[in-house]
């Protein structure tokens, strides 16, 4: 597969998750709906490996990339289910467009990739002012389900990119199945230990659409999207790979709009512009103004 088609489906499907997130936790609880797509995610893995006879490799680098990915998978995926409660499930995907500006500035200072020159510094002002104008303005109700929902939705970006930069700089040259499979299979442990203290039970009845949800998101959203992840994360720079969440925003919005009758007011798409144009400056600001490398900041590292 060229790495530009792996590219687009990871932008489709992460376009449709969090409207499938948002749907997959009605009448269940977030961590039910979590953990059931896990489990049928890993045993689609599982399922996916012994079909085309690969093999899990269990050397040293190995085993670090699987657990680089898979506290990754556990952490950002908890907290993105737990604050989908609070949140439509387009601004799920907004907050999200942060991932490239963390994503590269990670890479900056822990894989020295790129420098921090003055044009990436404005991008992340735009970004950050952004993300400000729809929770800080009247886009957004703010109670306080609200800001810990975004909150949520903040600490599962930063542990998304650090996890995507962990694995890169490991660089264990993993096949993307085995990849895959290894990560999860570090995270579906974690997840079951975290429902059964949440939950302890089962939901009496599960909605159709929940499930059906919750199983578009264990085939396509774990283990085709982690495949063809991993698959363009181990052919392109960690800093160029988070822009991928760069084009999902607007889509997700207009599934939100479209497909759950989701309000979004004009400062929403105001803010999702600022953010969008934050991460273009970010990654392209040099090269289109002609700047260069000047003005950088400093490595602290």
């Amino acid at each position: 597969m060229s790495v530009p088609i792996a590219f687009i489906a990871v932008i489709l499907i992460w376009s449709t998750t969090p409207l499938g997130i948002k749907w997959s936790g009605e009448g269940v609880s977030f961590m039910f709906a979590v953990t059931t797509r896990m489990i049928i995610g890993t045993i689609g893995c599982l399922m996916l490996v012994w079909l085309t006879r690969g093999k899990m490799l269990w050397h040293k680098r190995a085993v670090q990339s699987y657990l680089a990915a898979g506290l990754g998978i556990y952490g950002a995926m908890s907290f993105v289910y737990w604050g989908a409660q609070f949140i439509p499930s387009g601004l799920i995907s907004v907050i999200f467009g942060l991932t490239p500006l963390i994503t590269g500035l990670m890479a900056a200072l822990w894989l020295n990739e790129s420098s921090l020159t003055a044009m990436k510094l404005l991008g992340m002002a735009s970004a950050f002012s952004g993300l400000f104008m729809i929770f800080g303005g009247n886009g957004v109700n703010v109670d306080m389900d609200t800001l810990l929902g975004m909150l949520a939705l903040l600490l599962a970006v930063i542990i998304h990119s650090l996890s995507t930069v962990w694995v890169k700089k490991i660089s264990a040259g993993l096949p993307v199945i085995s990849m895959t499979g290894g990560s999860m299979l570090v995270a579906l442990p974690l997840y079951l230990i975290t429902w059964y203290f949440v939950d302890g039970g089962l939901p009496q009845t599960v909605p159709i659409r929940s499930m059906l949800s919750i199983l578009y998101l264990g085939v396509f959203g774990s283990v085709l999207g982690f495949i063809l992840f991993f698959y363009v994360l181990q052919r392109v720079e960690a800093g160029r790979v988070g822009l991928i969440p760069l084009i999902t925003p607007v889509s997700a919005l207009f599934l939100g709009l479209t497909l759950n009758n989701e309000t979004i007011p004009t400062v929403v798409w105001s803010g999702t512009g600022f953010i969008l144009t934050g991460m273009a400056l970010y990654q392209w600001g040099d090269r289109l103004f002609g700047l260069g490398n000047r003005a950088t900041v400093p490595d602290e590292t």
